[in-house]
């Protein structure tokens, strides 16, 4: 009987599994073969047109303009509360309630945020409709999740370590940097990337606070429109379906690319502390 129940748990998680990678080939397999014909240099390079010859180098230069900003502002604010509340705060109900309001703003609507960016950071800062508005609205939508799997990462690590790097003479902040956020390092990883896909795929927060100009930006004060946001009006507005999934084929790629460069840097910099 036991065998019986073992392996139909483990048919349970094979078939979970392939039905997980399934879906992600068809969903991306679908984009890639409507969208793949409609990619060209002119629609990389060129600006934007109402005519739809035009391409889409605008939203691509806005995109990680706010993805290079939300992150630069929520990362470093996120792993310090993660180490904060992990290894210098002490236990109690101040931590308790820190953490289910981190859990609590994870699982706000984007909309909502969008909606608080745009009467805060739009009208009362008077930032008007422009990027650095969008990425700090998106820049809070990330930070639960920069938190959450920070301090998920530096449970991770052995008690031992910590142990053994005081007893040698070191002091808690030298632990801290020299030994704990080292190894805690892939976790921290996988929140920074699982941000960067909340980022290049956020589109209602940024639709209330970033605007729609399709026009190349020249500071991060101007409106600007994202990919996410021209696929979206592109769909809505003129029906355009192979447009759009040729701009979700630029995303995924953008995507894929940032997460690559992301995994670089941190080998980079795991090899340098060790």
């Amino acid at each position: 009987m036991r065998k019986l129940r073992e392996n139909f748990l483990k048919a349970a998680v094979w078939l979970s599994a392939i039905f997980t990678i399934g879906m992600l080939l068809v969903i991306v397999g679908f984009i890639f073969i409507k969208g793949i014909g409609g990619i060209n240099l002119n629609f990389l390079t060129s600006d934007y047109s109402a005519s739809g010859d035009g391409g889409i180098l605008p939203m691509i230069v806005t995109t990680l303009y706010t993805v290079f900003l939300s992150l630069i502002v929520a990362t470093p604010i996120g792993v310090l509360a993660a180490v904060y509340l992990q290894e210098y705060a002490k236990k109690g109900p101040i931590v308790n309630i820190v953490r289910f309001a981190t859990e609590s703003l994870a699982g706000i609507p984007s909309i909502v945020y969008g909606l608080f960016g745009g009467i805060f950071f739009v009208i009362t800062l008077q930032m008007g409709y422009s990027i650095i508005a969008g990425s700090l609205t998106v820049a809070i939508i990330i930070l639960p999740v920069i938190i959450r799997t920070t301090e998920e990462a530096l449970k991770t690590v052995p008690q031992g370590y910590r142990e053994a790097s005081l007893a040698m003479g070191a002091t808690k902040f030298q632990t801290l940097y020299k030994v704990i956020v080292p190894s805690a390092l892939p976790g921290i990883l996988s929140g920074i990337i699982l941000s960067i896909g909340r980022v290049v795929g956020e589109s209602a927060a940024i639709l209330l606070t970033a605007g729609t100009v399709a026009q190349m930006p020249t500071s991060i004060f101007d409106s600007a429109r994202t990919l996410t946001v021209q696929s979206y009006l592109v769909a809505k507005e003129t029906g355009n379906i192979q447009q759009a999934a040729s701009v979700g084929v630029v995303l995924i790629i953008i995507v894929l690319c940032l997460n690559t460069l992301a995994k670089f840097i941190v080998k980079k910099l795991s090899k340098e502390s060790y």
